[in-house]
Protein backbone atom coordinates (compact mmCIF):
# COMPACT_ATOMS: atom_id res chain seq x y z
CA UNK A 1 0.00 0.00 0.00
CA UNK A 2 2.73 2.63 1.11
CA UNK A 3 4.57 1.17 -2.49
CA UNK A 4 1.46 2.54 -4.30
CA UNK A 5 0.82 5.96 -2.45
CA UNK A 6 4.27 7.13 -2.40
CA UNK A 7 5.10 7.74 -6.26
CA UNK A 8 1.68 9.62 -6.30
CA UNK A 9 2.28 11.49 -3.60
CA UNK A 10 5.80 12.51 -5.31
CA UNK A 11 4.30 13.49 -7.94
CA UNK A 12 1.98 16.21 -5.93
CA UNK A 13 5.25 17.44 -4.85
CA UNK A 14 6.54 17.52 -7.97
CA UNK A 15 3.74 19.59 -8.94
CA UNK A 16 3.43 22.03 -6.44
CA UNK A 17 7.02 22.82 -7.00
CA UNK A 18 7.44 23.00 -10.28
CA UNK A 19 9.17 26.33 -11.95
CA UNK A 20 5.56 27.69 -13.32
CA UNK A 21 3.64 27.32 -9.91
CA UNK A 22 6.56 28.75 -7.98
CA UNK A 23 7.14 31.73 -10.50
CA UNK A 24 3.15 32.30 -10.02
CA UNK A 25 4.10 31.72 -6.19
CA UNK A 26 6.48 35.00 -6.49
CA UNK A 27 4.99 37.05 -8.62
CA UNK A 28 1.18 36.92 -7.66
CA UNK A 29 1.81 39.95 -4.76
CA UNK A 30 3.66 41.05 -1.72
CA UNK A 31 3.96 37.79 0.04
CA UNK A 32 5.83 35.78 -2.78
CA UNK A 33 8.10 38.76 -2.37
CA UNK A 34 8.67 38.40 0.88
CA UNK A 35 9.00 34.69 0.39
CA UNK A 36 11.42 35.35 -2.44
CA UNK A 37 13.14 37.94 -0.07
CA UNK A 38 13.83 35.34 2.87
CA UNK A 39 15.43 32.46 0.32
CA UNK A 40 17.37 36.04 -0.88
CA UNK A 41 18.42 36.07 3.17
CA UNK A 42 19.73 32.50 3.25
CA UNK A 43 21.98 32.39 0.22
CA UNK A 44 23.19 35.41 1.44
CA UNK A 45 24.05 34.50 4.99
CA UNK A 46 25.52 31.16 3.44
CA UNK A 47 27.70 33.47 1.37
CA UNK A 48 29.40 35.98 3.34
CA UNK A 49 29.94 32.81 5.77
CA UNK A 50 31.70 31.00 3.18
CA UNK A 51 33.61 33.85 2.22
CA UNK A 52 34.96 34.84 5.42
CA UNK A 53 35.92 31.23 5.91
CA UNK A 54 37.51 30.77 3.39
CA UNK A 55 39.55 34.68 3.86
CA UNK A 56 40.82 33.79 7.15
CA UNK A 57 41.80 30.21 6.21
CA UNK A 58 44.32 32.15 3.14
CA UNK A 59 45.48 33.91 6.03
CA UNK A 60 46.73 31.33 8.29
CA UNK A 61 47.61 29.60 5.11
CA UNK A 62 49.79 32.36 4.00
CA UNK A 63 51.09 34.64 7.07
CA UNK A 64 50.70 31.56 9.51
CA UNK A 65 48.77 33.22 12.06
CA UNK A 66 46.10 31.07 14.37
CA UNK A 67 42.40 30.83 12.70
CA UNK A 68 40.66 32.82 14.88
CA UNK A 69 43.07 35.81 14.47
CA UNK A 70 42.97 39.00 12.24
CA UNK A 71 45.33 39.90 9.82
CA UNK A 72 46.21 43.54 10.25
CA UNK A 73 46.33 43.52 14.15
CA UNK A 74 48.23 39.35 14.59
CA UNK A 75 50.90 40.20 11.76
CA UNK A 76 52.35 42.15 13.90
CA UNK A 77 53.60 38.90 15.29
CA UNK A 78 54.85 37.63 12.22
CA UNK A 79 59.02 36.38 12.99
CA UNK A 80 59.58 35.68 9.77
CA UNK A 81 58.96 39.56 8.32
CA UNK A 82 59.80 38.35 4.84
CA UNK A 83 56.18 37.52 4.64
CA UNK A 84 54.88 40.63 4.70
CA UNK A 85 56.64 42.17 1.64
CA UNK A 86 56.29 38.06 -0.65
CA UNK A 87 52.10 37.46 0.52
CA UNK A 88 51.65 40.43 -1.15
CA UNK A 89 53.42 40.01 -4.35
CA UNK A 90 52.46 36.53 -4.67
CA UNK A 91 48.69 37.44 -4.64
CA UNK A 92 49.05 40.08 -6.82
CA UNK A 93 51.08 37.41 -9.76
CA UNK A 94 48.14 34.99 -9.24
CA UNK A 95 45.62 37.66 -9.26
CA UNK A 96 47.70 38.81 -12.83
CA UNK A 97 47.55 35.82 -14.21
CA UNK A 98 43.53 35.40 -13.69
CA UNK A 99 43.57 38.62 -15.08
CA UNK A 100 45.48 37.55 -18.33
CA UNK A 101 42.79 34.53 -18.53
CA UNK A 102 39.76 36.44 -18.19
CA UNK A 103 41.27 39.14 -20.54
CA UNK A 104 41.54 35.80 -23.29
CA UNK A 105 37.92 34.63 -22.31
CA UNK A 106 35.69 37.18 -21.43
CA UNK A 107 34.57 40.14 -23.29
CA UNK A 108 32.34 42.12 -21.34
CA UNK A 109 33.35 43.94 -18.60
CA UNK A 110 31.99 42.97 -15.12
CA UNK A 111 29.18 45.26 -13.53
CA UNK A 112 28.24 45.60 -9.84
CA UNK A 113 24.82 45.69 -7.88
CA UNK A 114 24.42 49.72 -8.65
CA UNK A 115 24.99 49.57 -12.45
CA UNK A 116 23.13 46.56 -12.74
CA UNK A 117 19.67 48.10 -11.11
CA UNK A 118 20.55 51.98 -12.57
CA UNK A 119 21.28 50.38 -16.40
CA UNK A 120 20.43 46.84 -16.46
CA UNK A 121 17.09 46.32 -14.34
CA UNK A 122 18.80 43.92 -11.86
CA UNK A 123 19.84 41.80 -14.57
CA UNK A 124 23.96 40.95 -13.25
CA UNK A 125 25.99 37.91 -14.45
CA UNK A 126 26.06 35.15 -12.12
CA UNK A 127 29.58 33.68 -13.30
CA UNK A 128 30.97 37.31 -13.26
CA UNK A 129 29.97 37.98 -9.49
CA UNK A 130 31.71 34.44 -8.46
CA UNK A 131 34.72 35.75 -10.65
CA UNK A 132 34.70 38.95 -9.15
CA UNK A 133 33.88 37.33 -5.66
CA UNK A 134 37.36 34.90 -6.19
CA UNK A 135 39.45 37.98 -7.47
CA UNK A 136 38.12 39.36 -4.03
CA UNK A 137 39.29 36.32 -2.09
CA UNK A 138 42.88 36.37 -3.61
CA UNK A 139 43.01 40.25 -2.66
CA UNK A 140 42.65 40.06 0.91
CA UNK A 141 43.76 36.63 1.79
CA UNK A 142 47.03 37.83 0.18
CA UNK A 143 46.73 40.73 2.27
CA UNK A 144 46.32 44.02 -0.28
CA UNK A 145 44.84 46.72 1.79
CA UNK A 146 40.92 45.73 0.39
CA UNK A 147 37.64 44.68 2.13
CA UNK A 148 35.55 41.90 1.12
CA UNK A 149 32.28 43.77 1.20
CA UNK A 150 32.53 44.06 -2.09
CA UNK A 151 32.74 40.41 -2.77
CA UNK A 152 29.92 40.24 -0.13
CA UNK A 153 27.57 42.44 -1.96
CA UNK A 154 28.34 40.96 -5.78
CA UNK A 155 27.82 37.80 -4.77
CA UNK A 156 24.49 37.78 -3.17
CA UNK A 157 23.40 40.12 -5.20
CA UNK A 158 24.42 38.13 -8.44
CA UNK A 159 22.54 34.81 -6.55
CA UNK A 160 19.59 36.59 -6.26
CA UNK A 161 19.20 38.28 -9.36
CA UNK A 162 19.67 34.92 -11.26
CA UNK A 163 17.41 33.56 -8.99
CA UNK A 164 15.22 36.41 -10.07
CA UNK A 165 15.89 36.09 -13.83
CA UNK A 166 14.63 32.27 -13.45
CA UNK A 167 11.71 32.93 -11.75
CA UNK A 168 10.75 35.45 -14.41
CA UNK A 169 10.09 38.12 -12.15
CA UNK A 170 9.36 41.95 -13.56
CA UNK A 171 11.86 44.52 -13.98
CA UNK A 172 11.37 46.59 -10.70
CA UNK A 173 11.06 43.31 -8.44
CA UNK A 174 13.93 41.93 -9.86
CA UNK A 175 15.69 45.15 -8.67
CA UNK A 176 14.41 44.70 -5.02
CA UNK A 177 15.47 41.32 -5.55
CA UNK A 178 19.39 42.74 -6.40
CA UNK A 179 18.91 45.01 -3.07
CA UNK A 180 17.89 42.01 -0.71
CA UNK A 181 20.98 40.43 -1.69
CA UNK A 182 22.98 43.14 -1.11
CA UNK A 183 20.90 44.08 2.44
CA UNK A 184 21.90 40.27 3.58
CA UNK A 185 25.66 40.52 2.51
CA UNK A 186 26.27 43.58 4.56
CA UNK A 187 23.88 42.59 7.15
CA UNK A 188 25.40 39.02 8.04
CA UNK A 189 29.24 40.90 7.08
CA UNK A 190 28.25 43.49 10.29
CA UNK A 191 25.65 41.77 12.61
CA UNK A 192 23.58 44.54 11.48
CA UNK A 193 20.50 44.49 9.81
CA UNK A 194 19.26 47.77 9.87
CA UNK A 195 22.53 48.83 8.26
CA UNK A 196 22.04 46.14 5.75
CA UNK A 197 18.60 47.12 5.04
CA UNK A 198 19.19 50.93 4.49
CA UNK A 199 22.50 50.27 2.58
CA UNK A 200 19.83 48.27 0.11
CA UNK A 201 17.72 51.20 0.03
CA UNK A 202 19.93 53.85 0.00
CA UNK A 203 22.74 52.91 -2.70
CA UNK A 204 21.70 49.36 -4.63
CA UNK A 205 18.07 49.93 -5.01
CA UNK A 206 18.32 53.88 -5.06
CA UNK A 207 14.74 54.47 -2.88
CA UNK A 208 12.67 53.48 -0.01
CA UNK A 209 9.01 52.10 -0.80
CA UNK A 210 6.35 50.28 1.42
CA UNK A 211 6.49 47.68 -1.12
CA UNK A 212 10.22 47.27 -0.66
CA UNK A 213 10.79 47.63 3.03
CA UNK A 214 9.22 43.93 3.67
CA UNK A 215 11.57 41.57 1.62
CA UNK A 216 14.51 43.67 2.33
CA UNK A 217 14.19 43.91 5.94
CA UNK A 218 13.41 40.25 5.99
CA UNK A 219 16.19 39.08 4.25
CA UNK A 220 18.48 41.16 6.48
CA UNK A 221 17.45 39.45 9.28
CA UNK A 222 17.56 36.03 8.28
CA UNK A 223 21.02 36.71 6.44
CA UNK A 224 22.41 37.99 9.93
CA UNK A 225 20.61 35.12 11.83
CA UNK A 226 22.68 32.70 9.41
CA UNK A 227 25.96 33.93 9.52
CA UNK A 228 25.44 34.08 13.46
CA UNK A 229 24.80 30.43 13.72
CA UNK A 230 26.84 29.08 11.35
CA UNK A 231 30.30 31.48 12.44
CA UNK A 232 29.14 33.77 15.31
CA UNK A 233 30.91 36.97 14.99
CA UNK A 234 30.00 39.88 16.56
CA UNK A 235 31.40 42.95 15.23
CA UNK A 236 30.87 45.86 18.24
CA UNK A 237 32.92 48.46 20.27
CA UNK A 238 32.39 49.28 23.60
CA UNK A 239 32.08 52.78 24.36
CA UNK A 240 32.65 52.83 27.66
CA UNK A 241 31.03 55.07 30.55
CA UNK A 242 30.58 58.48 29.52
CA UNK A 243 28.60 61.59 31.08
CA UNK A 244 25.38 62.75 28.88
CA UNK A 245 25.85 63.92 25.59
CA UNK A 246 25.20 67.79 25.55
CA UNK A 247 24.44 70.29 23.30
CA UNK A 248 27.85 71.56 23.10
CA UNK A 249 28.64 67.67 21.94
CA UNK A 250 27.54 68.53 18.73
CA UNK A 251 29.85 71.49 17.75
CA UNK A 252 32.78 69.11 16.99
CA UNK A 253 30.69 66.03 16.05
CA UNK A 254 29.60 68.48 13.03
CA UNK A 255 33.20 69.77 11.96
CA UNK A 256 34.75 66.32 12.48
CA UNK A 257 32.09 65.57 9.91
CA UNK A 258 33.03 68.21 7.48
CA UNK A 259 36.59 67.29 8.10
CA UNK A 260 36.16 63.09 7.44
CA UNK A 261 34.44 64.44 4.28
CA UNK A 262 37.69 66.63 2.94
CA UNK A 263 39.63 63.69 3.80
CA UNK A 264 37.05 61.17 2.09
CA UNK A 265 37.85 63.40 -1.42
CA UNK A 266 41.25 62.96 -1.06
CA UNK A 267 41.46 59.39 -1.54
CA UNK A 268 38.77 59.02 -3.84
CA UNK A 269 41.05 60.66 -6.10
CA UNK A 270 43.99 59.67 -4.92
CA UNK A 271 43.07 56.04 -5.79
CA UNK A 272 41.82 57.99 -9.49
CA UNK A 273 45.38 59.36 -9.37
CA UNK A 274 47.03 55.71 -8.90
CA UNK A 275 44.43 54.23 -11.59
CA UNK A 276 45.32 56.83 -14.31
CA UNK A 277 49.08 56.39 -13.51
CA UNK A 278 49.09 52.67 -14.18
CA UNK A 279 46.71 52.98 -17.28
CA UNK A 280 49.20 55.70 -18.53
CA UNK A 281 52.24 53.50 -17.92
CA UNK A 282 53.66 51.01 -20.32
CA UNK A 283 52.50 47.92 -17.44
CA UNK A 284 49.94 45.23 -18.71
CA UNK A 285 47.45 45.02 -16.64
CA UNK A 286 48.18 41.50 -15.73
CA UNK A 287 51.08 42.99 -14.42
CA UNK A 288 50.18 46.16 -12.58
CA UNK A 289 48.71 43.62 -9.25
CA UNK A 290 52.21 42.39 -8.89
CA UNK A 291 53.80 45.70 -8.85
CA UNK A 292 51.10 46.97 -6.36
CA UNK A 293 51.66 44.13 -4.12
CA UNK A 294 55.04 45.16 -4.11
CA UNK A 295 54.16 48.66 -2.88
CA UNK A 296 51.64 47.13 -0.01
CA UNK A 297 54.47 44.87 1.14
CA UNK A 298 56.81 47.57 1.48
CA UNK A 299 54.49 49.52 3.54
CA UNK A 300 53.42 46.22 5.30
CA UNK A 301 57.55 46.17 6.67
CA UNK A 302 56.76 49.77 8.49
CA UNK A 303 53.24 48.81 9.81
CA UNK A 304 51.70 45.54 9.26
CA UNK A 305 48.40 47.04 10.25
CA UNK A 306 47.48 48.46 6.76
CA UNK A 307 47.53 44.46 6.00
CA UNK A 308 43.82 43.52 4.45
CA UNK A 309 40.85 45.12 5.40
CA UNK A 310 41.64 46.35 8.65
CA UNK A 311 39.30 44.30 11.57
CA UNK A 312 41.76 43.54 13.92
CA UNK A 313 43.66 47.19 13.89
CA UNK A 314 40.66 48.91 14.27
CA UNK A 315 39.94 46.86 17.87
CA UNK A 316 43.87 47.00 18.51
CA UNK A 317 43.20 51.44 17.72
CA UNK A 318 40.41 51.69 19.62
CA UNK A 319 41.54 50.00 23.17
CA UNK A 320 44.93 51.65 23.28
CA UNK A 321 46.66 54.61 23.77
CA UNK A 322 48.24 55.53 20.84
CA UNK A 323 50.11 59.10 19.96
CA UNK A 324 49.08 61.72 17.44
CA UNK A 325 52.35 60.91 15.07
CA UNK A 326 51.36 57.20 15.49
CA UNK A 327 47.48 57.64 14.58
CA UNK A 328 48.41 60.12 11.57
CA UNK A 329 51.50 57.86 10.58
CA UNK A 330 49.08 54.75 10.05
CA UNK A 331 46.10 56.83 8.73
CA UNK A 332 48.58 57.90 5.73
CA UNK A 333 49.72 54.48 5.15
CA UNK A 334 46.61 52.74 5.20
CA UNK A 335 45.37 55.20 2.87
CA UNK A 336 48.34 54.77 0.35
CA UNK A 337 47.73 51.15 0.56
CA UNK A 338 44.53 51.11 -0.15
CA UNK A 339 44.77 53.41 -3.12
CA UNK A 340 47.56 51.57 -4.37
CA UNK A 341 45.74 48.42 -3.97
CA UNK A 342 42.73 48.93 -5.73
CA UNK A 343 44.19 51.72 -8.54
CA UNK A 344 46.58 48.20 -9.47
CA UNK A 345 44.01 46.01 -10.13
CA UNK A 346 43.36 44.31 -6.51
CA UNK A 347 39.87 43.69 -6.17
CA UNK A 348 37.99 44.96 -2.91
CA UNK A 349 36.32 47.79 -1.68
CA UNK A 350 36.73 50.66 0.86
CA UNK A 351 33.91 50.00 2.76
CA UNK A 352 35.85 48.65 6.04
CA UNK A 353 38.91 50.13 5.01
CA UNK A 354 36.88 53.83 5.37
CA UNK A 355 35.33 52.31 8.99
CA UNK A 356 38.74 52.42 9.51
CA UNK A 357 40.60 55.33 8.62
CA UNK A 358 37.68 57.49 9.58
CA UNK A 359 38.26 56.25 13.40
CA UNK A 360 41.72 56.76 13.20
CA UNK A 361 40.76 60.26 12.04
CA UNK A 362 38.31 60.58 15.09
CA UNK A 363 41.28 59.64 17.41
CA UNK A 364 43.43 62.48 15.75
CA UNK A 365 40.48 64.86 16.09
CA UNK A 366 40.41 63.74 19.77
CA UNK A 367 43.40 65.70 20.63
CA UNK A 368 41.29 69.08 19.58
CA UNK A 369 38.60 68.00 22.15
CA UNK A 370 40.17 70.20 25.27
CA UNK A 371 40.02 73.03 22.71
CA UNK A 372 35.62 72.94 23.13
CA UNK A 373 34.34 73.72 26.08
CA UNK A 374 32.00 71.62 28.21
CA UNK A 375 31.94 68.71 25.66
CA UNK A 376 31.81 65.27 27.48
CA UNK A 377 33.21 62.71 24.20
CA UNK A 378 36.13 60.25 24.66
CA UNK A 379 38.20 59.56 22.25
CA UNK A 380 36.27 56.35 21.26
CA UNK A 381 33.36 58.24 21.13
CA UNK A 382 35.28 60.75 18.25
CA UNK A 383 36.36 57.46 16.54
CA UNK A 384 32.80 55.82 16.01
CA UNK A 385 31.30 59.29 14.85
CA UNK A 386 34.87 59.55 12.94
CA UNK A 387 34.12 55.66 10.89
CA UNK A 388 30.76 56.68 10.12
CA UNK A 389 31.65 60.16 8.51
CA UNK A 390 34.32 58.93 6.37
CA UNK A 391 32.68 55.65 5.40
CA UNK A 392 29.66 58.26 4.50
CA UNK A 393 31.87 60.61 2.32
CA UNK A 394 33.76 57.74 0.46
CA UNK A 395 30.09 54.88 0.46
CA UNK A 396 27.59 56.91 0.82
CA UNK A 397 24.16 56.22 2.66
CA UNK A 398 23.69 58.51 5.55
CA UNK A 399 20.96 56.28 7.42
CA UNK A 400 23.23 53.16 6.31
CA UNK A 401 26.55 54.50 8.45
CA UNK A 402 23.88 55.97 11.27
CA UNK A 403 22.68 52.59 11.99
CA UNK A 404 25.87 50.92 11.64
CA UNK A 405 27.09 53.33 14.36
CA UNK A 406 24.07 52.45 16.66
CA UNK A 407 23.98 48.56 16.01
CA UNK A 408 28.03 48.48 16.89
CA UNK A 409 27.84 50.41 20.11
CA UNK A 410 23.96 49.90 21.37
CA UNK A 411 23.75 53.55 22.22
CA UNK A 412 21.10 55.60 20.91
CA UNK A 413 22.49 59.19 22.19
CA UNK A 414 25.71 58.54 20.37
CA UNK A 415 23.85 57.71 17.18
CA UNK A 416 21.98 61.60 17.69
CA UNK A 417 25.54 62.75 16.84
CA UNK A 418 26.66 60.56 14.05
CA UNK A 419 23.80 61.74 12.25
CA UNK A 420 24.27 65.01 12.54
CA UNK A 421 28.45 64.13 11.33
CA UNK A 422 27.30 62.15 8.64
CA UNK A 423 25.13 64.77 7.36
CA UNK A 424 27.56 67.57 7.49
CA UNK A 425 30.19 65.01 5.36
CA UNK A 426 27.50 64.31 3.08
CA UNK A 427 26.06 67.56 2.26
CA UNK A 428 29.96 68.70 1.80
CA UNK A 429 30.89 65.54 -0.68
CA UNK A 430 27.47 65.99 -2.73
CA UNK A 431 28.16 70.00 -2.94
CA UNK A 432 31.84 69.61 -3.37
CA UNK A 433 32.71 66.58 -5.13
CA UNK A 434 29.21 65.55 -6.05
CA UNK A 435 30.16 61.24 -6.10
CA UNK A 436 30.54 58.54 -3.80
CA UNK A 437 33.52 55.83 -4.53
CA UNK A 438 31.58 53.82 -6.30
CA UNK A 439 29.77 56.67 -8.32
CA UNK A 440 32.96 58.52 -8.66
CA UNK A 441 34.83 55.24 -11.02
CA UNK A 442 31.30 55.07 -12.78
CA UNK A 443 31.97 58.95 -14.04
CA UNK A 444 36.07 57.97 -14.86
CA UNK A 445 34.67 55.30 -17.21
CA UNK A 446 32.48 57.73 -18.87
CA UNK A 447 29.39 56.71 -17.50
CA UNK A 448 26.77 59.32 -15.89
CA UNK A 449 25.17 57.08 -13.52
CA UNK A 450 24.90 59.00 -9.61
CA UNK A 451 22.68 56.63 -7.94
CA UNK A 452 21.30 52.96 -8.20
CA UNK A 453 17.90 54.97 -9.53
CA UNK A 454 16.99 53.14 -12.44
CA UNK A 455 17.91 54.89 -15.88
CA UNK A 456 18.55 51.99 -17.81
CA UNK A 457 14.77 51.92 -19.18
CA UNK A 458 15.30 55.31 -20.72
CA UNK A 459 18.58 54.08 -22.16
CA UNK A 460 16.78 51.11 -23.93
CA UNK A 461 13.66 53.29 -25.34
CA UNK A 462 16.59 54.58 -28.03
CA UNK A 463 15.56 56.55 -31.32
CA UNK A 464 16.64 53.24 -33.23
CA UNK A 465 13.06 51.74 -31.27
CA UNK A 466 10.94 54.71 -32.15
CA UNK A 467 11.85 55.70 -35.64
CA UNK A 468 9.80 55.27 -38.64
CA UNK A 469 11.60 53.49 -41.50
CA UNK A 470 9.85 54.97 -44.33
CA UNK A 471 10.25 58.10 -45.47
CA UNK A 472 10.20 60.08 -48.58
CA UNK A 473 12.87 61.53 -50.45
CA UNK A 474 13.92 63.02 -53.15
CA UNK A 475 17.35 64.73 -54.97
CA UNK A 476 18.61 68.57 -53.56
CA UNK A 477 18.75 68.59 -57.07
CA UNK A 478 15.38 68.39 -58.27
CA UNK A 479 13.59 71.61 -59.56
CA UNK A 480 10.34 72.86 -58.35
CA UNK A 481 8.08 71.72 -61.06
CA UNK A 482 9.77 68.22 -60.16
CA UNK A 483 8.70 68.31 -56.62
CA UNK A 484 5.13 69.36 -57.34
CA UNK A 485 4.73 66.67 -60.17
CA UNK A 486 6.25 63.62 -57.55
CA UNK A 487 4.83 64.97 -54.51
CA UNK A 488 1.54 66.13 -55.39
CA UNK A 489 -0.06 68.01 -52.15
CA UNK A 490 -1.40 65.88 -49.44
CA UNK A 491 0.86 62.71 -50.40
CA UNK A 492 3.50 63.84 -47.68
CA UNK A 493 3.86 66.19 -45.03
CA UNK A 494 7.47 66.48 -45.49
CA UNK A 495 10.11 65.08 -48.05
CA UNK A 496 13.93 64.35 -46.99
CA UNK A 497 16.32 65.67 -49.47
CA UNK A 498 19.59 63.52 -50.45
CA UNK A 499 22.79 64.88 -52.21
CA UNK A 500 24.39 62.99 -54.85
CA UNK A 501 26.39 60.56 -52.73
CA UNK A 502 22.90 59.69 -50.77
CA UNK A 503 23.87 61.72 -47.76
CA UNK A 504 21.29 63.42 -45.57
CA UNK A 505 21.00 66.96 -46.94
CA UNK A 506 18.62 68.62 -45.65
CA UNK A 507 14.42 68.36 -45.19
CA UNK A 508 11.31 70.09 -46.86
CA UNK A 509 8.02 70.30 -45.80
CA UNK A 510 5.23 69.84 -48.61
CA UNK A 511 2.63 72.05 -47.74
CA UNK A 512 5.71 74.95 -48.03
CA UNK A 513 6.08 74.47 -51.33
CA UNK A 514 2.28 74.98 -52.20
CA UNK A 515 1.72 77.80 -50.40
CA UNK A 516 4.91 79.82 -51.87
CA UNK A 517 3.83 82.22 -54.21
CA UNK A 518 5.82 80.97 -57.17
CA UNK A 519 5.54 82.63 -60.67
CA UNK A 520 5.86 80.10 -63.60
CA UNK A 521 9.49 80.73 -64.39
CA UNK A 522 10.28 80.39 -60.85
CA UNK A 523 9.51 76.34 -61.30
CA UNK A 524 12.51 75.40 -63.23
CA UNK A 525 14.55 76.86 -59.89
CA UNK A 526 15.66 74.56 -57.17
CA UNK A 527 14.24 73.91 -53.80
CA UNK A 528 17.13 75.57 -51.60
CA UNK A 529 15.03 78.65 -50.31
CA UNK A 530 12.90 75.51 -48.42
CA UNK A 531 15.10 73.09 -47.14
CA UNK A 532 15.43 72.94 -43.37
CA UNK A 533 17.53 71.33 -40.47
CA UNK A 534 20.67 70.79 -42.91
CA UNK A 535 23.16 70.04 -39.69
CA UNK A 536 19.68 69.01 -37.47
CA UNK A 537 19.42 65.33 -37.19
CA UNK A 538 19.15 62.55 -34.41
CA UNK A 539 21.54 59.12 -34.23
CA UNK A 540 20.00 55.69 -33.75
CA UNK A 541 22.10 55.13 -30.20
CA UNK A 542 20.24 58.37 -28.74
CA UNK A 543 17.62 58.10 -25.79
CA UNK A 544 13.80 59.65 -25.78
CA UNK A 545 15.11 62.11 -23.13
CA UNK A 546 17.88 62.96 -25.22
CA UNK A 547 15.64 63.12 -28.32
CA UNK A 548 12.88 65.48 -26.34
CA UNK A 549 16.14 68.24 -25.76
CA UNK A 550 17.03 68.11 -29.69
CA UNK A 551 13.50 68.76 -30.64
CA UNK A 552 13.26 71.40 -28.24
CA UNK A 553 16.54 72.72 -29.25
CA UNK A 554 15.74 73.21 -33.10
CA UNK A 555 11.90 73.64 -32.61
CA UNK A 556 11.02 71.27 -34.85
CA UNK A 557 7.95 68.83 -35.44
CA UNK A 558 10.34 65.89 -36.80
CA UNK A 559 13.87 65.22 -37.63
CA UNK A 560 15.83 62.76 -39.38
CA UNK A 561 17.82 59.96 -37.83
CA UNK A 562 20.98 58.93 -40.10
CA UNK A 563 23.21 55.91 -39.13
CA UNK A 564 26.39 58.09 -38.42
CA UNK A 565 28.22 61.71 -38.11
CA UNK A 566 30.44 60.64 -41.74
CA UNK A 567 27.98 58.90 -43.77
CA UNK A 568 24.90 60.38 -43.02
CA UNK A 569 22.54 58.03 -44.52
CA UNK A 570 19.03 58.42 -43.76
CA UNK A 571 17.63 55.30 -41.91
CA UNK A 572 14.47 57.17 -40.41
CA UNK A 573 12.27 59.60 -39.39
CA UNK A 574 10.78 60.30 -35.77
CA UNK A 575 8.46 63.09 -34.36
CA UNK A 576 8.45 64.91 -31.31
CA UNK A 577 4.89 63.87 -30.61
CA UNK A 578 5.57 60.46 -30.70
CA UNK A 579 8.56 60.32 -28.76
CA UNK A 580 7.00 62.35 -25.98
CA UNK A 581 3.71 60.18 -26.05
CA UNK A 582 6.41 57.20 -25.53
CA UNK A 583 8.31 58.28 -23.28
CA UNK A 584 5.03 59.39 -21.02
CA UNK A 585 3.63 55.61 -21.59
CA UNK A 586 7.09 54.43 -20.27
CA UNK A 587 7.68 56.91 -17.28
CA UNK A 588 4.45 56.18 -16.14
CA UNK A 589 4.37 52.19 -16.75
CA UNK A 590 7.61 52.61 -14.33
CA UNK A 591 5.89 54.07 -11.43
CA UNK A 592 3.31 52.20 -11.51
CA UNK A 593 5.67 48.96 -11.42
CA UNK A 594 7.27 50.79 -8.66
CA UNK A 595 3.87 51.48 -6.43
CA UNK A 596 3.10 48.06 -7.01
CA UNK A 597 0.00 48.89 -9.56
CA UNK A 598 0.98 45.81 -12.21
Amino acid sequence: MLQKFQPRRLGVLSAFFSPSRLRALFRRGELGLVIAGAFVGVTSGCAVTAMSLISRELHSLVYGIPDDDRLSSAAMQITDKSLLLIAPIAGGILLGLMIFIMSRTRKKPMIDPIEANALHGGRLSLTDSILVAVQNLISNGFGASVGLEAGYTQLAAGIASKFGYKMQFRRADLRMLVGCGAAGAIAAAFNAPLTGAFYAFELIIGTYSILTLTPVVVSALISTFIARMLAGDDFTIDVGRFGAVVPADYIPAILLGGFCAGVGILIMQGVAFVEELARKSSIAPPFRPALGGLVVGLLALISPQVLSAGHGALHLNLGSEVTLWGLASLLLLKSLASAVSIGSGFRGGLFFASLFMGALLGKIFAYCAPYFDHTTLTPVIYAVVGMSSLAVAIIGGPLTMTFLALEITGDFPITALVLAAVITSSLVVRTTFGYSFATWRFHLRGESIRSAHDVGWIRNLTVARMMRPDVHTASVSMRIEEFRHDFPIGSAQRVILLDKDDKYAGMVLVPDIYASPVEKDDEQHGLADFIRHRNDFLQPQMNAKQAAALFDQTASEALVVVNDLIERKVIGLLTESYTLRRYSEELDRRRREVSGEL
